[in-house]
């Protein structure tokens, strides 16, 4: 009688259980560093405690929020650049939490792939621990799943989803009138947002990610192109708390000033931003110039220079700024609350400093 073949296995079906194990115990030291009042940050659980007694809430409204990096991910495939990815999805989603004037409490992950790589999948984690350090939030929990035939292997993609809490009655936005100021924070680079336009232009450019940044010639173009998006939570919590005066922020992702600036304000009012304040990075002026992007396109599909915007009264605009600057936040006075303009509820007074 022939001998039956071989029983299959789940190891068998592309699935290591022992692979997911050993990026468990790489990653705790990095996830026990994010512990804060309120949690532990130990992982291996079923779930995630958080104590928000412990934190210090009296009577607390919970804000939530939810992101990715998108198409940014294929960059850090291409060039094994893992580390910057994670602070970036944790920016997109404790950025969000801070406009609502809300502290960020606690972080989980959610990361997919066709074969995991321990070494290079903790890399990704110590960015994640990272940009929840400086956030101020505990890594409490995540998920990694191995799917082979859904991802190829080397490919992946990652989630992330974060909770913050503020005192009732301290939400933002509030109160934002006509003749309020609006404050610019100056980005890091593109942040996450329109890298499937980014990726358009160096196909176009004929680039590779190895090749010297033409707008940066110190840096790879990859290198550049992944520079972490910039984490505005501790001094934007700083300038609410020090001051009293911040009405509202908006976070500028996808959409630009067009479409971010009126989620924050109310119906009849909009925005008059002078563009020749804006201090457009040298990244923006290449993208602009190699895809031939037109400005208006430029302003609704990239930060341009600028990833937060502050509103406050103007009696408050300086007060403010020195706040800002002194937590480390580049700060300009771009532009003022109008009346709204029909459906255009962001007017632009100049134009972008586009020239290479």
């Amino acid at each position: 009688m022939p001998d039956k073949p071989p029983g299959l296995t789940y190891s068998s079906s592309g699935v290591d259980i022992d692979a997911g194990n050993r990026l468990v115990d790489l990653i705790k030291p990095m996830v026990r560093a994010t512990a804060r009042a309120g949690a532990d940050a130990e992982i291996g659980g079923f779930g995630g405690l958080f104590d928000l007694k412990a934190a210090g809430f009296t009577d607390p409204v919970l804000v939530a929020a939810t992101d990715g990096v998108g198409t940014k991910v294929k960059i850090a495939i291409e060039t094994g650049l893992h580390g910057g990815i994670g602070i970036d999805l944790v920016a997109m989603s404790v950025n969000d939490l801070v406009v609502q004037g809300a502290e960020p409490l606690f972080f989980l992950d959610y990361f997919a792939c066709g074969k995991l790589d321990p070494e290079a999948t903790a890399a990704i984690v110590a960015g994640i621990a990272e940009g929840c350090r400086e956030s101020g939030c505990a890594l409490i929990g995540g998920e990694t799943a191995e799917m082979p035939g859904l991802y190829k292997d080397g490919d992946y993609d990652l989630a992330g989803f974060a909770v913050g809490a503020a005192e009732r009655g301290t939400l933002l936005p509030k109160d934002i009138a006509e003749g309020d100021a609006l404050i610019g924070l100056a980005s890091s680079g593109v942040h996450s947002n329109g890298f499937s336009l980014v990726r358009k232009v160096v196909e176009k450019s004929g680039l590779t990610f190895g090749d010297s940044a033409p707008f940066s010639p110190v840096m790879t173009l990859g290198g550049a192109l992944l520079t972490p998006t910039r984490l505005y939570v501790k001094s934007c919590l700083r300038a609410i708390r020090e001051t009293g005066a911040v009405k509202g922020l908006a976070h500028i992702t996808g959409g630009g000033f067009t479409d971010n600036i009126p989620r924050v304000l109310p119906k009849h009012l909009g925005v008059k931003i002078a563009l020749s304040e804006v201090p457009v990075l040298p990244v923006f002026k290449w993208l602009s110039a190699e895809g031939n992007i037109a400005e208006l396109e430029m302003l609704r599909t990239f930060n341009c220079g600028i990833g937060m915007i502050a509103i406050v009264g103007r009696d408050k605009l300086v007060e403010v700024m020195r706040v800002l600057t002194e937590a480390g936040e580049s700060a300009v006075h771009i532009g003022e609350v109008v009346k709204a303009n029909a459906d255009e509820r962001v007017v632009y007074d100049g134009h972008l400093d586009l020239a290479l």
